[in-house]
């Protein structure tokens, strides 16, 4: 077995073992493999160990690695921040976007479904740790824009995604998250969209359990697999922190 096999092995039983303490079945939440860095062929390791879903931050990197990957039968989802003059591209790889933050993307994403002929699985991201350098709606903006989401009939969200505070606090780590399960719970309720809001990505490799005890259904999990990156986050990504 090789090594990206047995983290994965123990990351699945470490996420079992969180939803059964949150009192749902083990199976309940989903694990999106961030392949960010990762050369194909050790992201090949993970897909030989049964995994499916695969997440990438920046675009160019994903289209790259799916067209290596072409041959696998994978869903890859987009976490990163996604800038419009990127939707082409990414609409050739990504099954969803998980990081939809604002309206012009919205539009743009529509304006080239409607022109391909088909829908997008989002999730809207929302920034619950009020920091400037992270993407996502403030939570009091959440509510106006899923109103203005039901213009563009191509777009299918179903959920919301948020990174949280990258601190050894656990409680705001916590407080982070129960902000954005806080949102669902009203959007499931006063949102037009309703029931179809169910799902909540948060928790990454330093904090998935903790976002799993508080009610995530998709963690993004990346460097407890496949190991350490060759550089940091804040120099592959400077923008913002990115899930993995």
């Amino acid at each position: 077995m090789s090594d990206v096999a047995r983290n994965l092995e123990t990351v699945r039983a470490r996420i079992g073992a969180a939803a059964v303490r949150s009192g749902r079945p083990a199976d309940a939440v989903r694990l999106v493999l961030v392949a960010k860095t990762v050369p194909p062929e050790r992201v090949r390791l993970a897909l030989d160990a049964g995994q499916r879903v695969l997440g990438e931050n920046k675009v160019q990197e994903g289209r790259a690695k799916a067209e290596a990957l072409a041959d696998a039968s994978i869903r890859w989802s987009m976490i990163g921040h996604l800038q419009t003059n990127k939707v082409k591209d990414v609409l050739r790889f990504a099954h969803e976007v998980q990081s939809l933050d604002r309206l012009p993307l919205a539009a743009t994403l529509e304006k080239r479904l409607q022109h391909l002929g088909r829908g997008l699985d989002v999730l809207v991201q929302v920034n619950t740790s009020g920091e400037a350098s992270k993407y996502g709606l403030a939570p009091d903006e959440v509510m106006p824009f899923l109103q203005a989401l039901t213009a563009f009939a191509s777009l299918r969200p179903y959920g919301f995604m948020t990174l949280a505070r990258f601190t050894a606090d656990t409680d705001e780590i916590r407080r982070c998250f129960r902000v954005l399960h806080a949102i669902r719970a009203r959007a499931l309720q006063e949102a037009p969209q309703g029931e179809r809001l169910a799902d909540l990505s948060m928790g990454m490799s330093g904090d998935y359990e903790i976002a799993i005890e508080e009610g995530a259904t998709i963690v993004r999990v990346g460097q407890a697999v496949f190991g350490p990156r060759p550089t940091s986050d804040s120099s592959y990504w400077p923008e913002a922190a990115s899930g993995s």
